[in-house]
């Protein structure tokens, strides 16, 4: 009998800068260490959380929370939110010392994780980012439509947006785009069949690239019929809720962590890039088609207390035990808070700023440092 190829289909969804949640979590990004969440509204901005900086006093907040609404495109007062309009709280304060002390050590590579918690760093072979496909897809839509959005080149589309990529896999690898859905705020003059005609004409050349489209592939173009009242004034944004837009999908796990507003002792955040950074490498080093890093800190202790590597049975010569007893080994990835700070350079950006991160993803774009694939050679010269 001749077997029939395993088929599911698996849907993600990107959300836009100028969504309510991406618009907290920009501002909460746009500042250096600091654990900041910011909750934002039909005209109103709030900033909550704790800053460790010498100088903070100095820091005008307000003007970065601004700068940042300004940056994103929200500035029309009778839309309800716009950079120069809206109410600003502050509620920031110093570090707890009960964190500090743990984290803030003499001896610097004897720094302490800045929380407890599990985190988790994904790679697949599915595309050329070794990200999933539906998520990585979702996230390129939006972007062209904002930088058509910047450039007046759509001058009817406004801020908020979000995408919906729905992939069918046979056997494991994307061979079809079944649905895309997307939602876009117009202005009242864009709100009609002749715009959203064009949106989905632009979204079809866009995703041509893929070669996923099929006369089957379905479009929802603002599917409600209109979307005019968005950002902030449509629904009320918060730091850390798009956890899943921020990271694969929902194609790997999650240990439930935000990034945005968190410094890298935070190894929620910094510890989840280092884990893509490894499970990057080992994927494009050949060693699995998939596989997916699991990372657990104590709160304070200096080196995590456990690793969990699955390749889901696309492992090539080398067994998942076998990576695990690498990894634990520190002679290719030293997942110490101090070692993988320095060997990204987390403290000290160069080519990218924690905001960048904080919106359309935080894997797959080579600006990253934790997307490098420095160490290819290395493992083949351990593993083989």
């Amino acid at each position: 009998m001749q077997k029939h190829a395993a088929r599911h289909v698996f849907t993600s969804e990107s959300v836009s800068e100028g969504h309510p949640d991406k618009v907290a979590d920009q501002i909460s990004d746009a500042r250096a260490h600091v654990a900041c969440e910011t909750m934002c509204g039909p005209g109103l901005v709030v900033n909550m959380g704790e800053i460790t900086s010498e100088g903070f006093d100095t820091v005008n907040t307000q003007e970065i929370a601004r700068s940042v609404v300004k940056d994103i495109g929200y500035d029309c007062p009778v839309e309800g939110f716009s950079w120069n309009t809206f109410n600003y709280v502050s509620a920031l304060h110093d570090q707890s010392p009960d964190i500090a002390v743990g984290v803030n050590r003499k001896e610097a590579k004897k720094q302490g994780a800045g929380d407890q918690g599990m985190m988790f760093g994904y790679a697949t072979r599915e595309t050329p980012s070794l990200m999933p496909a539906p998520i990585m897809y979702a996230h390129e839509l939006l972007v062209h439509f904002a930088r058509l959005r910047k450039t007046r080149k759509l001058p009817f589309l406004r801020p908020d947006s979000k995408s919906q990529l729905s992939v069918v896999y046979e056997d494991g690898r994307p061979v079809a785009i079944d649905t895309v859905v997307i939602s876009h705020q117009t202005t009242e003059d864009g709100a009609n069949k002749k715009a959203y005609a064009q949106i989905e004409e632009i979204a079809r050349d866009r995703l041509a690239k893929t070669k996923l489209l099929t006369n089957r592939t379905r479009f929802y173009v603002n599917p409600t019929g209109k979307f005019v009242v968005g950002g902030p004034t449509g629904d009320s944004g918060l730091t850390g809720r798009k956890i899943i837009v921020d990271t694969y999908g929902g194609m790997a796990a999650h240990g439930g962590g935000a990034f945005s507003g968190k410094d890298p002792s935070k190894v929620d955040r910094s510890a989840a890039y280092y884990a893509r950074y490894a499970a990057k490498n080992i994927v494009a080093a050949g060693y699995a088609d998939r596989c997916q890093i699991q990372v657990a800190y104590a709160i304070g202790v200096d080196r995590p207390v456990s690793v969990c590597v699955k390749t889901f049975g696309t492992n090539h010569g080398v067994t998942n035990e076998q990576i695990e007893k690498l990894i634990l080994s520190g002679k290719v990835f030293d997942f110490r808070p101090y070692a993988l700070i320095a060997d990204l350079d987390l403290t000290m950006p160069k080519g990218w700023s924690y905001r960048d991160t904080a919106s359309y993803g935080h894997f797959g774009r080579d600006a990253f440092p934790w997307e490098k694939t420095d160490k290819v050679d290395v493992l083949k010269g351990l593993l083989g």
